[in-house]
């Protein structure tokens, strides 16, 4: 029998690039991808569950696919998997739950699910979760996504991922350049490094970040770079110095969580800096890179969050020189220290914080993009759109659409912003140069 396979993913880039390694996996082993209206036999789902809404979308989404495709199998795999398998266990047309550890290894469970005609079940223990697993995909994708790192030591009082993925560990650089090297040759332009706690890349093994960055520099073929997040206190001037002045490759992009501007309550997250110290990464990286794109998390409505707190959060992220804010309100999750902590804000607080990070976000994207009005950068072309237009970002992740031209897609070419596309406002008309 043929076996035909869907993939689902919820969730990071780390999941992303998971999924399309165990696809790759289940394609080695005959188990083809379905194609678009054909009924598959497997659906494989990785699940996310970085806020109770994680969960849900994780239920519903196996709920659906379960009475979609009444006769398939369903094997959950992921974070939600890894802290709640009992629980996934009992949905409908569940066969296989498998966790963090055990995720690369689904052809083995299939196997076993397979000759015992049972549900399979298996998770190991956060704390002994000890084994890297990488993987370098590109999915559908024009970019690839290099998986460098996974887990993380940190154990932020909200945070529930050093539970569901395990203690820090990380590839060794002389695995992960092969990786790269076969991204090149399957004719990929840009990698995007990702990981849980990227910054602390080598602490496992004795080597650092910025060892890996220098070594993936070289990789022929490659090139742009981009790293997906990193922790404030591990963007070091090195780093930065580095990509500023040194690499070719490494593009004018960061992604850093701030979580909340207040540092009472970041030291009540138990995150390891303060205003003072993420104000000074800012600032470091405008000084070096004028026109670098500097996307920020921030979590609204935190335990002890007050009013006070609220308007000290908020004044100081309408001081920051950044290009975007991505905003999530607070959610319980089980198990964290936070739940013990008081002054508890209520829900439908959290999602007006939400909305005027939302609002002040969006004044600081216009103003970014406004800024680089009539200045020519390279945009790597991506995708076409539906009105024969083509889309692609530029060197410091401005999403830019211009007319399709044969052959473009997966190139970089210069192009001119010439001002906002009429209706959005994230999304700018090039003029191909």
């Amino acid at each position: 029998m043929n076996l035909k396979a869907t993939y689902h993913t919820l969730g990071c880039k780390l999941n992303f690039s998971e999924t399309a390694t165990i696809a790759r996996m289940l394609e080695t082993k005959g188990i083809e991808r379905a194609e678009k209206g054909e009924a598959p036999n497997i659906c494989v789902v990785n699940t996310c569950s970085v806020t109770s809404n994680a969960d849900k979308k994780g239920r519903q989404l196996i709920r659906s696919l379960a009475s979609r495709y009444p006769e398939a199998a369903i094997m959950v795999t992921g974070c939600y998997a890894q802290l709640k398998p009992e629980e996934v266990a009992k949905l409908p047309n569940v066969a296989i739950v498998i966790g963090s550890n055990e995720k690369l290894r689904i052809s083995q469970y299939i196997d076993e699910w397979m000759k015992a005609g049972s549900v399979q079940v298996e998770t190991t223990p956060p704390l002994s979760i000890g084994k890297f697993m990488p993987s370098c995909e590109r999915g559908e994708r024009t970019r690839f996504f290099l998986k460098v790192q996974d887990g993380c030591d940190y154990f932020c009082t909200y945070c529930t991922i050093p539970f569901a993925r395990g203690r820090s560990r990380s590839g060794k650089i002389s695995e992960l350049i092969p990786l790269a090297q076969e991204a090149a040759a399957k004719g990929g332009k840009e990698i995007v490094i990702t990981g849980v706690n990227i910054g602390t890349f080598g602490k496992d093994h004795e080597e650092d970040f910025l060892s890996l960055l220098k070594a993936l520099e070289n990789v022929e073929g490659i090139e742009r770079y981009r790293i997906s997040s990193i922790e404030p206190n591990l963007l070091t001037d090195e780093i930065l110095d580095w990509i500023a002045n040194v690499s070719g490759k490494f593009m004018p992009h960061f992604h850093i969580p701030l979580q909340s501007g207040s540092d009472k309550v970041l030291k009540l997250m138990n995150r390891r800096y303060d205003t003072s110290l993420f104000e000074s990464r800012i600032k470091r990286i405008r000084e070096l890179i004028v026109d670098a794109f500097i996307g920020v998390d921030v979590i609204a409505g935190a335990r002890g969050e007050t009013s006070d707190e609220w308007k000290r959060s908020i004044d100081f992220m309408e001081s920051l020189d950044v290009a975007k804010f991505h905003a999530f309100p607070y959610s319980e999750r089980e198990g964290t220290k936070a739940i013990l902590l008081g002054d508890v804000v209520a829900q439908d607080e959290r999602y007006r914080r939400v909305g005027i990070i939302n609002e002040l976000s969006q004044k600081k994207t216009l103003n970014f993009i406004g800024r680089n009005f009539d200045k020519e950068r390279d945009v790597l072309w991506e995708h076409t759109t539906a009105s024969n237009m083509i889309q692609g970002f530029t060197d410091n992740y401005i999403r830019v659409e211009a007319p399709m031209k044969e052959g473009i897609v997966n190139h970089i070419s210069k192009v001119k912003i010439a001002g906002m596309k009429p209706g959005s406002n994230e999304i700018v008309i090039g003029e191909c140069l």
